[in-house]
């Protein structure tokens, strides 16, 4: 439209306009063609780094086995040499312990690595399949295609497992990443900004940071798959963003974990299996037990053991246990200690602000409309 009223133009010029100069005829033309400049792209920190990205899906270099292969055995690399500096950041993060840190965050990602290295060309081989009456004349199998561009969206409560995980499959499976760890965890952030790209091709791969601000500015981005770890209340708007472009999506949402124990069980094995999940991570475990159903004879033959376990475990003065973690941030600390006043304390609750600790606590009797309960 803009090019047919151009000429409308020029057909009702004077013949004084109409003798203009060849050239500046040309450069008119030329001006006319050229693109309008995208404004907006100075202001948009991730288009080139998902533009390079695209490039590479699109030019075939993710596809070998041989390449996914080289970048799984990169990842394994990070986590070997780096492994006493991450470490030291769950420490910082989390208070968490070096054999804690070792069993839920190190030994899982590693495991997952060494799982797709062996299983990747059986992963990446045509599966056949029994023909219909449809088919009878053709060869029928299934192909596994990487989807292209992949962003995950990382947690804090476990910020290398469930950061580190979800990348093992994305480049098994010959994606391009996009990575996005919480910032609220921010020294293993930081170790996975400024350690991992060196392991990894950053043709295909890139570490991108920031806050609320910043994922809103990603999420408005086209992905081919996105994959989410967090709350409900971000997995919504997530979810939105991904609805805009009909991107598939993943996403793996806390909840609530009853536990249900029967009369006939032994309260000490239940007080031990339950007090090791539910105070490992400081409780920042999205699977771990929240709640028990039972009986109120169980109950009272319950809550002793419960209280034995928890000073065998810890000790007398749990605040000073090397295996007891910490809330994350002051946020979360003031969130949980205005939940755990909603229930009649019986076994704990000692909080210190200041070093973000909450000791193992257990209440009876929460008001199931508000937030213990829901949250």
């Amino acid at each position: 439209m803009f090019y047919a009223a151009c000429c409308h133009s020029l057909l009702t010029m004077t013949p004084g306009a109409i003798s203009t100069p060849i050239s500046q005829r040309r450069k008119l033309r030329q001006r006319r063609r050229a693109p309008c400049p995208r404004s907006h792209n100075r202001m948009d920190p991730f288009e080139d780094t998902l533009r390079r990205l695209r490039e590479t899906f699109q030019v075939g270099h993710t596809r070998s086995a041989e390449f996914r292969a080289a970048q799984l055995r990169g990842l394994g690399r990070f986590l070997q040499d780096n492994k006493q500096l991450l470490h030291d950041a769950l420490a910082q993060d989390l208070h968490k312990s070096a054999f804690e840190s070792e069993l839920s965050e190190v030994a899982i990602s590693q495991g997952e690595v060494n799982l797709a290295l062996r299983n990747l060309r059986a992963w990446m081989k045509d599966e056949h399949v029994p023909k219909s009456l449809a088919t009878q004349l053709d060869s029928a199998f299934i192909r596994k295609e990487p989807f292209g561009l992949v962003l995950i969206i990382a947690p804090w409560n476990y910020p290398l497992n469930l950061t580190l995980v979800p990348l093992v499959g994305a480049l098994a499976a010959g994606n391009c990443v996009v990575l996005k760890p919480s910032e609220i965890s921010k020294s293993i952030e930081k170790i996975l900004a400024e350690e991992l790209p060196r392991y990894l091709d950053q043709s295909c791969f890139a570490v991108v940071l920031g806050g609320p601000q910043e994922t809103g500015q990603l999420l408005e981005h086209r992905f081919d798959y996105i994959f989410f770890t967090g709350s409900p209340r971000v997995g919504k708007i997530v979810m939105t963003a991904a609805a805009k472009h009909l991107t598939p999506v993943t996403l793996e949402l806390g909840g609530k974990n009853p536990c249900y124990v029967d009369d006939n069980c032994d309260p000490q094995i239940v007080a031990n299996r339950v007090a090791w999940f539910r105070y490992f991570n400081a409780g920042q475990t999205c699977v771990a037990p929240d709640y028990l159903l039972c009986s109120p004879e169980m109950q009272e033959r319950l809550l002793p053991a419960l209280q034995s376990t928890i000073t065998r475990f810890y000790g007398d003065d749990p605040q000073s246990s090397p295996n007891l973690g910490r809330i994350i941030n002051q946020k979360h600390f003031q969130r949980l200690r205005a939940l755990l006043g909603c229930g009649r304390v019986a076994i704990g609750g000692q909080s210190d602000e200041h070093d973000r600790y909450i000791g193992g606590q257990a209440d009876t009797g929460p008001d199931q409309q508000r937030g213990l309960l829901r949250e």
